[in-house]
């Protein structure tokens, strides 16, 4: 292997034999026909590509498409069935919670015994000992047994061990999804003095928020097989495609997506669906949105555009965002009020307002039996980097109590990119400037 690599992935493939009944496996050991008693499921098809020397790499895909059984083959605690992994320099490895822990030993000798499993002498592991214990910072709990701790408490000592031997290669699987905001933190940036000091750096991870700021190359796996390979932000934005269902892949460039003129952004908002629902037909749309309402109100579709382009893949923190849905009126309503909330993954509400509260009163005139109006919205997308989800509804208040027609929650997901100026839930555009007192 080129001694510019670190680890080289060639056409790595891993199948596994599913037996249905334990019996099937004692008849296949001494079959001697070409007759199979199991089912073949390929785990892994045909996996390469390639991590440079101090490069970061991430590696990102859904539940179940592959990620953590090809870094096992990777650590070479799992063989492939076909392929080969070339790797140069020390591994260290973070893939299962406590993984290489005794749960009985206490944290100290721990510390001790995986890091001469790592290659480690006695008097090396006494140099790192105490900033081991500082970056872990569990306190008195060194001296306990590992059972007694949390998983918070694991993370933060494996880690601590990983990444302070400064390793050649350093894999690292979702383990810091566990720790809190700080100890991320402090996490993310001994990586980054790794990787400043040459190491090469594996992260699996679901976050692409983390794959965009921290890594130079992402690797995008679905059901075993390498989808894309490239950009970061061009790769995640692909696995969101493939996470909510968009079943088109996005194009290579989204400066190459639709761009609007005044007329030609008329004309798409004028192309809204006025007869049929094809609002989970839509880019961005989420099919495990949750809907109710008595449907005297239905909304049909819907047009999201930021920047000139529709239905964009992801949103920049303070761009501007112009939301247009078609409503029918199965019956005639009186004073329609128009819901929109957002909120984050976690379910928390981070804004929301309606067209009552607001007195949007051309918004609130009546609705007339088996008409169709188009509903357009704007506002500025002060959110921080992350993932969202807008909800749409159309509800009246002919009495003290709100009727509602059609609520579609958490209907639209939206992927906010990553901002190195802030951190939080809102980009409030914070200004600074010195001031005098001497003038």
């Amino acid at each position: 292997m080129s001694s510019d690599y670190a680890i080289k992935v060639e056409n790595i493939s891993k199948c596994y034999q599913i037996y249905d009944k334990p019996f099937d496996r004692l008849k296949q050991m001494f079959s001697k026909s070409n007759h199979k008693y199991y089912r073949e499921f390929w785990a892994l098809r045909d996996i390469s590509f390639e991590v440079k020397k101090g490069e970061t790499v991430g590696i990102v895909g859904k539940n179940g498409s592959g990620k953590s059984t090809l870094l096992q083959i990777i650590c070479g605690t799992l063989n492939p069935t076909s392929g080969e992994v070339t790797t140069n320099g020390r591994i260290a490895a973070l893939l299962e919670l406590g993984s290489g822990f005794n749960p009985e030993f206490t944290g100290r000798d721990n510390v001790y015994m995986n890091a001469a499993l790592l290659g480690l002498s006695k008097a090396e592991i006494e140099e790192k000992f105490d900033s081991i214990i500082d970056f872990a910072d569990i306190g008195q709990f060194i001296d306990q047994p590992v059972k007694t701790y949390s998983s918070g408490m694991m993370v933060r000592l494996a880690f601590a061990v990983q990444a302070q031997i400064e390793p050649d290669i350093l894999i690292v699987d979702e383990a810091l999804a566990v720790g809190d905001a700080k100890f991320q933190a402090r996490c993310f940036e001994r990586l980054k003095q790794l990787k400043q000091n040459g190491t090469s750096i594996l992260l699996v991870t679901h976050s692409t928020e983390q794959i965009v700021t921290h890594c130079s190359k992402a690797v995008l796996i679905d059901s075993g097989i390498v989808m894309e390979i490239g950009e970061p932000r061009k790769v995640t934005n692909y696995y969101l495609d493939l996470l909510f269902g968009r079943s088109v892949k996005p194009a290579n460039n989204q400066s190459q997506s639709l761009e609007l003129s005044q007329s030609s952004a008329e004309s798409d908002i004028c192309s809204l669906s006025k007869t049929e629902d094809i609002f989970l037909a839509r880019p961005n749309s989420n099919n495990l949105s949750y809907r109710w309402g008595d449907q005297k109100a239905i909304i049909l579709d819907y047009l999201l555009s930021s920047e000139g382009v529709n239905y964009p893949p992801t949103l920049r923190s303070g761009s501007k965002i112009d939301l247009s849905m078609s409503v029918r009126f199965v019956e005639e309503i009186f004073r329609p009020i128009i819901g929109f909330t957002v909120k984050n993954k976690e379910g928390v509400t981070v804004y929301g307002t309606n067209s009552e509260l607001l007195e949007f009163e051309d918004v609130m005139s009546t609705g007339a039996k088996d008409s169709v109006e188009i509903i357009n919205m704007s506002f500025t997308c002060n959110l921080a980097p992350g993932d969202y989800f807008i909800s749409l509804g159309v509800a009246s208040k002919a009495s003290e109590d709100v009727e509602p027609h059609d609520r579609r929650y958490d209907a639209i997901h939206v992927h906010v990119e990553p901002d190195k100026t802030m951190f939080g839930l809102s980009n409030m555009n914070l200004t600074m400037n010195k001031f005098s007192g001497d003038e």
